[in-house]
Formats: C-alpha cells, structure tokens, sequence
C-alpha cells in the first residue's frame, strides 16, 4: 500500500473508525440467535466455517468487545448483546452446582470441562467491562468470581494464581504459568476501575511485582512462560511447541510489552517508584530482541539464548506492543516510543489488517504471508486490536 495512502495513526477519529471497522466484519453474523452466545469461527471473508463449537475465551471476550464498543462508540444495539454475552455464559460454560467454567462446548454440551485460570481471568473481564457497559447484574458476578479464583487457584506461598484445576476441582495440575497471572492482572484491574474496590487493586498489583521482579529474577529480568508447582523456571516445557495456542515455548515478545502496558495502567491507580522504570525495561528488551529489521514487524518468540524460536507475525503482539508504545510514550514524553507507535502501526496497515473484508489477519510469516484463510480460530475475536485502540485512544488529545 501507498504510503501516501496511509492514515494518521496518532488521530482519534482514525482509532475509533478503525474499531467501528472490525466490528463491522463480526457483527451482527457472529451473534448465534438460535443456541447463544456467538459464532467464533471465521473465515478472512467472513464465512463461518464452524457453528457448533464455542471456547470460554472467545464467548468472554465478544462480551468484551461489545461492552466496550457499547461505550465508545455510542451504540445502544452493542449494549444488547452484552446481556446476550453474559447470559450465554450463565446458562452454559457454568456450572451453577460447582462453580466451574467449561472450556470448550460444542452444541452447547460440554467438550472440555477443565477449569483454566486464563479462562476466569477472562470471565472476571468480561463481567467488569460488562458491568462498565450497564449491566448492573455483572457487579455481583465480579465479586462470584474473584472469590471462586480466591478459593481454588489462588497460592498464598507465591503469591500468584494456579493454571489448570480439573471440573470437581479435585485435582490440581502441576504446571503453574505466567499467562494466567497476567491476564488476572489486567481483570482485577478492570474490576478495580468499575466497583473501586481496592482488594482489586491490591491483588492485581502483587501479581504483577511475583511476576515481573520475583519471578523475572529467576530469567535474567525477562519473563519466562512456564513453571513448575513451585514456581520454578521450567526451560522444557513445551520446547517443542513454541507456537503453542496458549502454552508457547521461549520469551514472548508480546507478553513482554504486555506487562510493560499493564505495569503502566496499574501505575495510574497505585504509587510505586518501580513500575514505570520495569515497563520501560520490558518494552526496550521486547523492541530489541523481536524487531524484524529487514520485513517489518515483531517476531513471535525469542530463545533464552537470544534466537527467534518463532519468527511467525502474530496479530496481537503488535497490537499490545503500539498500546504500550503509546501509553510510555504519554507518559515519559519521549518521542522515540511515538516511533516505535507509528512503526508498528504502520507495519500492521500494510501487512496484518484485512481491506478487503475487515479485521486483521491472525498469524503471518516471516515474509509477511498468510498461512491460511482463517481469520479467527478460537479464542481470537480482535480483542486484542480493538483494546489496544482503546488505550491508545486514552493517551491520543
């Protein structure tokens, strides 16, 4: 694409037109009138390529998606889905008796009924930015589900969150990852900003000082994926899955620009002197370790040695990554991170962002091809997209 051609990133009426265009590619066909809930299977032109099955990240983050675009874009039609979201949530990926969240359903009959952290972070999300949007109903389902995550997969000895519980809640899996306490993170802080309730804020900032100072310690200051059941590096899990959809081998430099955006939103709400010098530590090891210097673009994952173990170009890592390029940028008032913004924004204008049909592209190549014409498998809605919109929109006068 011309470069000519190109919009100015740093505008507000281009952040929010660009939200209002990714939406416009999933609504309203990914709404599923008929079981609940929403269709989260997409092909680049839109076409759904599978109706039956529905994964709890996915079902948590349209309620994300159309409570923020409810807000933002000012569209009382968004707000009714919300409810839609959370009822579908409700009836079917919870289990009413236990307390427990389905992972996967198909047909709306459980699939997998394993209890995932990484799912209740995106539960407590949902129900927050929900609760943002209106649903007055969401309140009482933030504090549920804060206490089941508090009852079953909080360890007060690390001061982090477990992974991976079996459905009866018997059976506790030895893997412990930073994936899960990451995106709790960014739920309790959610959850803080819409009931002001600061026990959210508290845990949210605990987290983030076990992951990135304690934990980070342990990895020469980065942060590593995987652990084992007391918090010790694991260095081989996975090693031979460094694309793995939720478990990746190597340091992820999206997760790494990920802290760096959380570290500074939690920054706004708490008064610690390390956290904005952390953030700005992740991001320069994220930018320098995984920039693409001769095609553009950030590389997925890098290993403990220094070599990309995955030169893929993943949708998200560069949406999270020009987040938190603008947030540092706001509030250091240095204009090398306003750089690093237009960088990849204007990377993933030529490259990850679909203009024929809407929405961006899921994974690319190192020569920044297309695998295949699945614009969302599970768990990618553009959530991602849309949120680091937001944010920048945040930091944008």
């Amino acid at each position: 694409m011309n470069p000519i051609n190109e919009p100015k990133f740093k505008d507000k009426d281009f952040l929010i037109n660009h939200i209002q265009s990714v939406m416009d590619f999933y609504h309203p066909s990914c709404i599923d009138s008929k079981n609940g809930g929403f269709y989260q299977h997409f092909k680049d032109d839109g076409t759904i390529y599978d109706s039956k099955t529905k994964h709890l990240v996915s079902s948590t983050r349209f309620v994300f998606n159309y409570s923020m675009a409810s807000i933002h874009l000012k569209n009382d039609e968004y707000y009714d889905f919300v409810k839609h979201g959370v009822d579908f949530l409700r009836e079917f990926h919870l289990n009413k008796e236990t307390g427990a969240y389905s992972w996967i359903l198909e047909n709306n009959e459980v699939k997998d009924s394993t209890n995932y952290c990484y799912g209740f972070a995106f539960v407590l999300l949902a129900y927050s930015v929900a609760f943002k949007a209106g649903l007055q109903e969401a309140k009482e389902y933030i504090e549920e589900t804060y206490q089941l995550m508090e009852e079953y997969f909080w360890e007060e000895d690390f001061s982090l969150y477990s992974d991976e519980i079996s459905n009866d809640w018997n059976v506790v899996s030895t893997y412990r990852g930073q994936n899960a306490n990451m995106h709790s993170c960014e739920a309790l802080i959610a959850a803080y900003e819409v009931t002001n309730e600061k026990k959210y804020i508290d845990r949210a900032l605990l987290i983030a000082e076990s992951i990135c100072i304690r934990q980070a310690e342990k990895a020469d200051g980065l942060i590593w994926e995987h652990y084992d059941s007391n918090w010790e590096v694991d260095w081989t899990f996975n090693k031979d899955k460094p694309d793995d959809l939720f478990r990746p081998w190597g340091f992820q430099v999206g997760h790494l620009t990920e802290w760096s955006k959380l570290l500074l939103i939690l920054e706004r709400h708490v008064n610690k002197d390390w956290l904005l010098p952390r953030a700005i530590e992740l991001f320069e090891d994220a930018v320098e370790m995984g920039w693409d210097e001769k095609n553009q673009g950030l590389f997925y994952g890098f290993a403990p040695n220094g070599d990309i173990c995955d030169r893929d170009k993943y949708f998200w890592v560069q949406a999270e990554t020009f987040a938190a390029a603008a947030i540092l940028a706001n509030r250091t008032k240095v204009d090398k991170y306003w750089d690093w913004y237009e960088r990849i924004w204007k990377f993933s204008w030529e490259n990850m962002i679909d203009h024929k049909y809407g929405a961006w592209f899921r994974i690319l190549d190192s020569k920044n091809n297309k695998y295949d014409k699945l614009k969302s498998p599970a768990g990618k809605t553009d959530y991602h997209t849309m949120g680091a919109c937001y944010e920048a929109l945040n930091t944008i006068k």
